[in-house]
């Protein structure tokens, strides 16, 4: 049976690009479509993930003009993380598979037919992995192989090198959408499910128009949100770093009584001043790490909508 597919591409301030992102797409779409590789009742998703520009406008447009372009319009930034999951669960159910892809194509549309090919012979979860680095910057490229690897020492099941270009099937959706948590770290997650799963390997293009949505200070907010989310180990570092610090303060308290006997200092000043200087410092630094915890469980318990939808269009 041919599959019936819904390709989801969340976007913000991606006026400069988006109609030439679905010219492209709609064009190995009818490709797909002709060799009988998807439905032709597949469908184009965009997810306005509350843009500033004239995105929305844009999307209205092109839903108008092809009868596969559907839109989503959420009612504010709530995102992309929650963009992604918005489209995915909006259309639960409706689609033998789901492929989330961001707007901008730098992700290599073209290994999208090897992701249907391998979901035609069994697979639930097809993960898109880039292979190639080499147009990064050396910057870029470390700190996202460091982050990688960090995930990695902290138990947490990430597909290196890959980030959130992915194929997900029905059945697999459908045990996605029991996951209620307010803070979704999709690339953390969906490798929990335990569905049967493969890979396809891509080099990722260079972006055709616009500027990147993710400067260093969105990638580092994002990267502490997932090891907050998804793993205790920084909360086992407290505990480790307060061991350290006991130990350290005997040590002080040896040195300083030695340093009075000696009478090489002002008797009471490293007694007082060198412990109040680092622990205070340390107590600060794990009572703010304890507090990343505690908000946490702070918006997991009031339970608001991870985000809203205001309109959808072109169904």
């Amino acid at each position: 049976m041919t599959p019936k597919i819904l390709i989801i591409l969340p976007c913000y301030n991606e006026e400069a690009i988006l109609e030439h992102s679905n010219s492209e797409i709609q064009q190995k779409v009818k490709t797909w479509s002709d060799k009988n590789l998807i439905s032709h009742e597949s469908k184009l998703l965009y997810v306005n993930d509350g843009s500033k520009d004239k995105t929305w406008a844009i999307i209205e447009e092109l839903a108008s003009k092809f009868d596969n372009v559907l839109g989503l319009k959420l009612s504010k930034n709530f995102g992309h993380q929650n963009a992604v999951l918005a489209g995915h669960l909006s259309f639960n159910g409706q689609f033998d598979a789901y492929i989330s892809i961001d707007a901008d194509l730098q992700d290599d549309i073209r290994v999208i037919g090897e992701m249907i090919e391998k979901f035609n012979n069994g697979a639930q979860i097809v993960f898109g992995v880039r292979d190639d680095r080499s147009s990064d910057s050396f910057f870029k490229r470390f700190t996202a192989e460091s982050f990688y690897s960090i995930m990695k020492k902290m138990g947490i099941p990430l597909v290196f090198n890959h980030a959130d270009f992915r194929l997900i099937s029905k059945r697999a959706l459908s045990e996605l959408a029991e996951f209620k948590e307010a803070n979704m770290f999709l690339r953390g997650i969906i490798p929990t499910l335990g569905f049967k799963s493969d890979k396809v390997f891509y080099k990722r293009l260079e972006r055709k128009a616009g500027e990147s949505k993710y400067p260093l200070a969105k990638m580092i907010k994002f990267a502490w949100g997932g090891i907050t989310s998804f793993s205790i180990y920084p909360m086992r570092l407290v505990l480790w770093f307060g061991i350290f610090n006991f130990i350290l303060a005997v040590l002080l308290g040896l040195y300083s009584l030695w340093s009075l006997i000696a009478g090489h200092v002002v008797a009471g000043w490293i007694s007082t001043v060198v412990p109040m200087a680092y622990f205070s410092g340390s107590t600060m630094i794990s009572i703010g790490l304890i507090g990343e915890y505690v908000g946490k469980i702070y918006e997991e318990v009031k339970a608001r909508p991870r985000y809203i939808v205001e309109k959808i269009i072109g169904q």
